[in-house]
């Protein structure tokens, strides 16, 4: 039996997940827009081990979203996971979170497109097609009424970035998924066995969250 433990924490979504042979077990998560991933994180890790009565010792790896996203998210979530392998002597596994995002979107046609909120009017974005196979990589990138215009498919837009694009990207080709805010630790669960039966893991020791921009610290005015 493999349980991978897999965590999400590169959007307001703490979201933490159990998985065996790549099914999803049990999952608790929780999007609040007060990022209490510090606070909920290690409980969902005790809570959901207890639950279904597995050890630390059990776990075949650890699955962390590799972002992008909030970067004090991903610093929480990528810290915990590398103090787990460590201490387990375990393998960790990196997933894109942007792929994880747009797993949770079925469709027969077109193209869909995870958007992660960066602020004002810019998205940590990427493109896949109907089979999630990534044909554009990620990208930071202002949208504005001419983004996406080379796409003649349906575009199917899902995430919390989406919801701010409804008044600039007004094409008939745009499909907004509303109830599609946030990456789970659900979606991850499977791309994570099928890396771990590769052996495509990532440096506990050298690991770094996927960024993609550099951290703004903002100083209110006195």
């Amino acid at each position: 039996m493999t349980y991978i433990l897999n965590i999400e924490t590169a959007t307001r979504n703490c979201s933490v997940a159990l998985s065996q042979n790549g099914n999803v077990i049990t999952c608790k998560e929780i999007a609040d827009a007060g990022y209490s991933h510090a606070e909920k994180l290690h409980v969902f890790i005790d809570e959901i081990l207890k639950e279904n009565k597995i050890t630390f010792k059990d776990l075949s790896a650890i699955a962390i979203s590799q972002g992008p996203g909030s970067y004090t998210g991903l610093r929480i979530g990528v810290s915990s996971a590398k103090g787990l392998c460590y201490s387990l002597d375990i393998p960790l596994i990196a997933i894109d979170t942007l792929e994880t995002l747009a797993q949770k979107l079925i469709v027969k046609n077109g193209v869909i497109i995870p958007m992660i909120d960066a602020r004002r009017m810019e998205c940590y974005t990427a493109i896949f097609d109907a089979n999630f196979a990534k044909i554009r990589e990620v990208k930071a990138e202002i949208i504005d009424e001419n983004s996406f215009e080379e796409i003649t498919e349906t575009i199917h837009l899902i995430g919390d970035g989406a919801t701010k694009c409804k008044t600039i990207l007004t094409d008939a080709k745009f499909v907004y998924h509303d109830k599609i805010e946030f990456p789970s630790a659900k979606e991850m669960c499977k791309l994570a066995y099928d890396k771990y039966k590769k052996n495509d893991t990532v440096s506990v020791a050298y690991f770094e969250p996927f960024y993609l921009k550099d951290f703004m610290m903002t100083v209110s005015p006195k």
